[in-house]
């Protein structure tokens, strides 16, 4: 099996070389550059492929969101934020511009290359730090969600699954058994080519599959 071909890019030669030696000593992983800021970046994936890139958000020449926008445009590779705590506004930008996931710097080294494998097979991810902020937020749907498409009950049932409840609290919540709320997701999940509710959730708040 080939090897995944990441991208690092941070303003930080600290978070730089530290995310270099996680990944350089996992032969599942192949760093193909690190860049210092986004320009940086997209020169960097134009000359040479990579499949993913760790792209922070706030850099010098060219920030995070612009990179990730023209990451997406010319397809050079699957845009994974790297984030801090105070900067959840960014990071909706940056969905909104076609970044796949978004985790917080200061996790495991295994929970890192797990996002990395999640985002390379096609998967949506979000730190659960970063969900729960959307979700504290306040659970409202984003602009590109079209909730027109489901009836009141999977409306209820989608911002059940939005704000983080199991089927057994969904069930409690709205009177029905498990059985049923666990049919209604699989229906949603199917209605919207979905993998799993943790994509559903993302795709509610975020108006990204």
């Amino acid at each position: 099996m080939e090897p995944i071909r990441v991208l690092i890019a941070d303003d930080s030669d600290f978070v730089r070389d530290g995310m270099k030696i996680i990944l350089d000593i996992d032969d599942d992983f192949e760093v193909t550059g690190c860049a210092a800021n986004g320009k940086e970046a997209v020169e960097m994936a134009r000359k040479t492929p990579c499949d993913v890139v760790l792209m922070d958000i706030q850099m010098p020449v060219m920030d995070g969101i612009e990179a990730t926008r023209i990451f997406t445009e010319e397809n050079l590779g699957k845009v994974m934020i790297l984030t801090t705590f105070d900067d959840d506004e960014l990071v909706e930008k940056a969905v909104k511009e076609g970044a796949k996931g978004y985790f917080i710097k200061n996790h495991k080294p295994e929970d890192l290359k797990q996002m990395i494998r999640s985002i390379h097979q096609g998967a949506r991810v979000m730190d659960e730090e970063i969900f729960d902020k959307f979700v504290d937020a306040g659970i409202r749907p984003n602009s590109n969600f079209d909730k027109d498409k489901y009836t009141a009950r999977e409306i209820e049932i989608i911002e059940a699954v939005a704000s983080g409840l199991s089927n057994k609290e969904i069930a409690e919540k709205l009177f029905i058994s498990e059985g049923t709320v666990k049919n209604y997701i699989s229906q949603i999940l199917l209605k919207e080519g979905l993998a799993h509710r943790t994509q559903l959730a993302v795709y509610y708040l975020t108006g990204r599959k």
